[in-house]
């Protein structure tokens, strides 16, 4: 049987740029945006455990969060959590509650973001040439195989290319758009 499979290659690709969005979506651009506590574990009933399945974030306003802690034994579990994931957020602890106030981008710290964003696309085009050369391999050994002939393995070879090519075009347009974003320009 077969082990190139057209449809897996353009899911796993397309799977890698959806990935990108995601991180990408979790960059801070001085907005209060619920994404941005995504990558967030909390250390909680003896396990680490994402944010938001031991609280409910929300943004009241544009530029503060809340998160609402469900188990009040949990707040000082979730404040520190927060405040060591490395962006930049102090909690307010108000009862059950967290308020994070969104501080204004310095330069600097615009010019790290934006960086982040390119080395979150990098690893992006990374993942996606990697599924070009599983599936570059499956079809030389569907070839060796003999369930297809030369002239198949070459012009899937193209259409693998092809693929590929528009996945890192997609990847590149998400994070030149989250640059400028950050950037202000």
């Amino acid at each position: 049987m077969a082990k190139y499979d057209k449809a897996d290659l353009e899911r796993r690709m397309s799977g890698a740029v959806d990935s990108l969005k995601h991180d990408l979506a979790g960059l801070r651009t001085g907005r209060a945006n619920t994404t941005l506590l995504d990558p967030i574990t909390v250390d909680v009933y003896g396990s680490q455990m994402p944010l938001n399945q031991v609280a409910s974030v929300s943004a009241p306003e544009p530029r503060m969060l809340t998160v609402q802690v469900w188990d009040k034994s949990n707040v000082t579990p979730v404040e520190k959590a927060i405040r060591s994931a490395g962006l930049g957020l102090n909690p307010i602890n108000d009862g059950n509650t967290l308020r994070l106030p969104i501080p204004d981008l310095t330069e600097d710290r615009r010019k790290e973001l934006a960086k982040l964003a390119g080395q979150y696309a990098e690893k992006a085009r990374i993942a996606i040439r990697n599924v070009r050369r599983d599936g570059m391999e499956n079809l030389k050994a569907d070839e060796a195989k003999k369930e297809i002939s030369e002239d198949d393995r070459k012009r899937s070879e193209t259409e693998v290319q092809k693929i590929t090519d528009e996945a890192i075009k997609a990847a590149d347009e998400a994070a030149a758009a989250k640059e400028k974003e950050i950037l202000g320009k």
